[in-house]
């Protein structure tokens, strides 16, 4: 689609001054009545200097989980390194360049291929962090869609539940890209839910990487064990993510 990029200054884009594709991972259904816990993991777009702190939820994170490339952040410090421990996970390092340029469904399980020690670092950072933690690449959309499917499912997170969380995305992708200054401005009978249709998040792609999980008895607690996570650093993930509050008797 042709036209002129979106300013960042124009005042109709005045509500892309904080994260647009942010969301906390509990809440979200496990086995038995069970939920995911509130304030423990958060998914999103990349921060930006100058973002206004979110409402509604508890800022800043502890830990920060950049799973950005370096060449993505142009030797400037991350937005949030001075009020949060930042780690980078450059998980598609060697995977996916402008050169090596894979579809979304075979991308998601090369970084199951090939990036297995980095999602397990991923793994052990979120679980030991002494708070919230924030995991983000640059939408919020791939790189940290496979991160949230293999923290929710090692949890015992249904699969729907997995799917219906990645493809939230799409409402917030237009938003994203304007962010991140791609987005074209529309030309006349042009909708943003034309542009979404464009760059949605492919279930199939999601459904590639649990159904890899699901190769394994405890389907991603299975799939992180086979790469060197013990069953205590999963026991102890799951009482650090699962409520069992209102689990059913």
């Amino acid at each position: 689609m042709g036209g002129t990029r979106v300013s960042m200054t124009d005042p109709a884009v005045g509500a892309l001054d904080g994260l647009v594709n942010l969301r906390d991972l509990g809440g979200v259904p496990a086995e038995d009545g069970v939920l995911t816990r509130s304030g423990v993991v958060l998914r999103s777009d990349a921060p930006r200097n100058g973002d206004r702190a979110p409402e509604e939820h508890a800022w800043p994170p502890r830990v920060v989980l950049d799973l950005r490339d370096a060449a993505e952040l142009n030797g400037v410090a991350h937005p949030l390194a001075a009020e949060a421990q930042v780690h980078q996970i450059e998980l598609l390092a060697g995977i996916h360049s402008a050169e090596v340029n894979h579809p979304l469904p075979v991308l998601y399980e090369l970084m199951l291929d090939k990036a297995a020690h980095k999602l397990v670092r991923v793994f052990r950072l979120a679980l030991e962090a002494d708070g919230p933690v924030l995991v983000h690449c640059a939408a919020g959309k791939d790189r940290t869609g496979v991160v949230s499917a293999m923290l929710l499912s090692a949890v015992g997170v249904r699969r729907d539940a997995i799917i219906a969380d990645y493809v939230r995305t799409d409402r917030n992708m237009f938003r994203v890209l304007q962010r991140l200054e791609m987005a074209p401005a529309l030309p006349p009978g042009v909708t943003e839910e034309d542009v979404r249709d464009l760059i949605s998040t492919p279930v199939e792609a999601i459904e590639g990487v649990l159904s890899r999980f699901e190769e394994h008895e405890g389907a991603a607690a299975g799939w992180l064990a086979e790469h060197g996570v013990t069953e205590d650093e999963l026991s102890r993930w799951r009482r650090r993510f699962l409520d069992e509050t209102g689990a059913e008797s």
